[in-house]
C-alpha cells in the first residue's frame, strides 16, 4: 500500500479524458471507488492504474484502480458555469482591491443599484472588508480599482489557476498526469 490508503473508500481513483489529461484540475477529476468499478463493468473506461488493495466478494477479487482514463473523448465546454467557486478560481481566491485571501465574497464593479449585471464582465471577488468599504459606489468614487478587469474566462484560465492549488495528498501512480506549476503558487 502506497501513502496512507488502506481501505477502499480512502482510494479514490484520477479520471483522465480519453487524451490522458484530467476533466479537472480543481477540484481534482476524482471518482470513489465504487463509481470506478461501476465504470469499469460498463466498460466505459481504461483502467491506467492500480493501487495495492483490493476489494473481494465470495466470487470475485479485483484490485482498485488508482488512474481510469476514459474511453470516449468529453469535449470540454469553452467558458464555466457563473458560480462563486469559479469567480474565486478566476481571481484566484483573492481579493481583487487589497490582496486579502479570507472573508471573501464578491462585488459588483458597477453596483447593481447603478445598472451593473451580475456577469463575469462585472463581478470580482472581494474581502468582506473592502466590500463593505466600497459599498454602493462607483470605482472612481470609491478611489478602488480593481487588480485585474473583470473578464470571462475560458476553462483553460480555471485549470491554470487551479493548478495553482494543488491537492493536499497526490498518490505517486497520479504525477505523471497531473502538471502543477510551481510559479503559480499563490
Amino acid at each position: 500500500m502506497h501513502g496512507t490508503f488502506a481501505t477502499p473508500d480512502s482510494c479514490p481513483a484520477l479520471v483522465l479524458n480519453a487524451d490522458y489529461r484530467p476533466l479537472s484540475y480543481y477540484p481534482l477529476s476524482l471518482w470513489s471507488w465504487q463509481d470506478t468499478i461501476k465504470a469499469v463493468f460498463l466498460d466505459r473506461v481504461n483502467i491506467v492504474s492500480n493501487y495495492d488493495t483490493f476489494v473481494r466478494s465470495p466470487t470475485f477479487e479485483m484490485q482498485l484502480p488508482s488512474v481510469v482514463s476514459l474511453k470516449s473523448y468529453v469535449k470540454p465546454v469553452r467558458h464555466p458555469a457563473f458560480t462563486r467557486f469559479n469567480l474565486f478560481l478566476r481571481d484566484r481566491f483573492t481579493c481583487q482591491y487589497c490582496g486579502a485571501r479570507h472573508d471573501l465574497t464578491f462585488d459588483h464593479v458597477i453596483p447593481r443599484s447603478r445598472g451593473g449585471q451580475t456577469t463575469w464582465e462585472n463581478v470580482i471577488t472581494a474581502c468582506a472588508p473592502c466590500n463593505l468599504r466600497k459599498g454602493g459606489k462607483m470605482p472612481d468614487q470609491a478611489e478602488m480599482f480593481p487588480m485585474q478587469p473583470a473578464f470571462r474566462p475560458t476553462v483553460t484560465d480555471l485549470h491554470k489557476n487551479g493548478r495553482a492549488f494543488p491537492p493536499n495528498y497526490l498518490h505517486d501512480s497520479w504525477q505523471d498526469y497531473l502538471y502543477w506549476d510551481s510559479e503559480l503558487e499563490p
